[in-house]
């Protein structure tokens, strides 16, 4: 049984192969179009191809065409063609306080054996204080780049 069924109008056909054959248009939408082409199976529909046929003939993969025909037929043609803004939203871990405590940490004198301070032993060290309860070299670099603070200036 099939999940989604893609059914296209005449016109939707018409206006989905002047995406394909002219204008200027961006590659995914290109892509996106060739896909309910190739996956309609409307009155209007000539020749009809199966998901793997597709899939090989474009280059792409079986599961790229499952998600378009899922967001026709959740949320039509323009949905479909035009990129979606990501959804997820992302809690922000380091807050001010905490910031302030990895600048003043930066700026002091580095442990004994060491010339300065390295990413990796900020990362360490603000953890073993307890500032936060895990954090990347990686997030330090940018608080310290933010902030305009090189760990190994003199």
């Amino acid at each position: 049984m099939k999940k989604y069924i893609v059914k296209l109008s005449k016109e939707e056909r018409e206006d989905l192969r002047d995406i394909t054959f002219k204008g200027k248009h961006k590659s995914q939408k290109i892509l996106n179009a060739q896909i309910l082409l190739g996956c309609d199976e409307g009155e209007f529909q000539t020749e009809r191809s199966t998901n793997e046929v597709i899939a090989r003939v474009l280059g792409t993969s079986m599961k790229k065409i499952d998600r378009v025909k899922k967001r026709f037929v959740m949320g039509g043609i323009e949905a479909t063609l035009t990129r979606q803004k990501g959804s997820r939203i992302y809690k922000k871990k380091a807050d001010g306080d905490f910031e302030a405590h990895l600048v003043a940490l930066s700026c002091s004198e580095p442990p004994e054996g060491f010339a300065r301070w390295s990413l990796r032993m900020l990362a360490d060290k603000v953890v073993e204080l307890q500032y936060i309860d895990r954090i990347s070299h990686e997030a330090v670099r940018r608080i310290l780049k933010k902030t305009k603070l090189n760990p190994g200036k003199k």
